[in-house]
C-alpha cells in the first residue's frame, strides 16, 4: 500500500508541473506567465468593479463553491457560484440542465464580470452553454479543465488552464491547486488580487 500511496503522490506532482496553459489564441505560455496574466485579469476587472462568477458539476460544483467563498472572504472580491439545489432542480426540470448556468449567467453577468469555468471534461455542455452566455455578456472567461487535449472548454477562455489527466481525482485536485496558487501568490505579489 506505501507503494501505491507514493506513486499517487509522484503522479500528482508530475502532474502539477504539466499543467498547460493557453490563451484566447491558443498559444501556450509557461505555467508562472499564465498565473500573472490570470492575476491581472482578475485584478484589472474586480477593481473596476467587476465580479466572479464560478460554475461546475459534481466535484467541479464543490470546487465552485469553495472558491467563490475563498475568493471575497480571503480575497476581498465580488464572487459568487450557481449551485444553490432548489435552483439547480428548478432550472433543469424547466428548461433542461444544459441552461443551469447559462441562465443565472444571463441575469447576473454584467460587462467586464469574469466566468471561472470548471470542467474535468471540458465537454459538458451546461459548462459550455455557460461560457457562451458570458460572452454575450461582455464578460471575460477563465476555463479549468482536464482529460482529453482536445477537449472544447479549453480553447474557449481568454486564459485556460489545462491538467493532463484523465482521473477525475487528479484534475479535481489540480483545478483546486490553480485556484488556491491564483489567490495566494496573487495576495503577495506586486499586482494583488485585492485592492
Amino acid at each position: 500500500m506505501e507503494r501505491e500511496v507514493e506513486r499517487y503522490l509522484d503522479e500528482y506532482t508530475r502532474l502539477l508541473h504539466s499543467i498547460e496553459v493557453t490563451d484566447d489564441q491558443e498559444q501556450g505560455m509557461p505555467f508562472a506567465a499564465g498565473m500573472r496574466k490570470t492575476i491581472e485579469l482578475l485584478r484589472e476587472h474586480t477593481t473596476q468593479g467587476g465580479k466572479l462568477m464560478f460554475i461546475g458539476n459534481g466535484g467541479s460544483a464543490a470546487i465552485a463553491s469553495h472558491f467563490a467563498l475563498d475568493y471575497w472572504h480571503a480575497g476581498g472580491m465580488r464572487s459568487m457560484a450557481f449551485n444553490d439545489g432548489p435552483q439547480l432542480t428548478c432550472l433543469s426540470n424547466d428548461h433542461g440542465y444544459e441552461q443551469v448556468f447559462a441562465m443565472p449567467v444571463r441575469m447576473f453577468a454584467e460587462p467586464g464580470d469574469v466566468l471561472v469555468a470548471i470542467s474535468s471534461s471540458g465537454n459538458s455542455i451546461n459548462i459550455l452553454n455557460g461560457v457562451t452566455a458570458a460572452r454575450e455578456k461582455e464578460c471575460a472567461v477563465v476555463t479549468l479543465s482536464g482529460f482529453g487535449a482536445d477537449n472544447r472548454l479549453r480553447r474557449w477562455g481568454d486564459i485556460n488552464f489545462f491538467v493532463p489527466a484523465r482521473h477525475y481525482g487528479y484534475v479535481e485536485l489540480g483545478h483546486g491547486t490553480i485556484l488556491h496558487c491564483l489567490l495566494d501568490t496573487g495576495k503577495t505579489s506586486k499586482h494583488p488580487l485585492s485592492g
